[in-house]
């Protein structure tokens, strides 16, 4: 159950950074480096999300398609 609040966790975390990747993208007047650096942070939490899904399907914490009818 942990391991499933982390993935929604870092799904938010990667969406909040789309968004103010947007926000700063629409705001700034070109000067600061705001999206780039939002822009950096939501490559590495999807890069640390899909890290931690294969690491749970690895070691068994998550199923692939499972049926309902255990």
């Amino acid at each position: 159950m942990l391991l499933k609040i982390l993935i929604v966790v870092l799904m938010l975390a990667v969406i909040v950074s789309l968004f103010s990747g947007l926000f700063f993208l629409i705001k700034d007047d070109g000067g600061r480096r705001r999206v780039v650096n939002s822009l950096a942070v939501r490559v590495g939490l999807s890069i640390l999300l899909l890290v931690v899904i294969l690491l749970a399907l690895w070691q068994g914490g998550l199923d692939l398609n499972p049926t309902p009818y255990r």
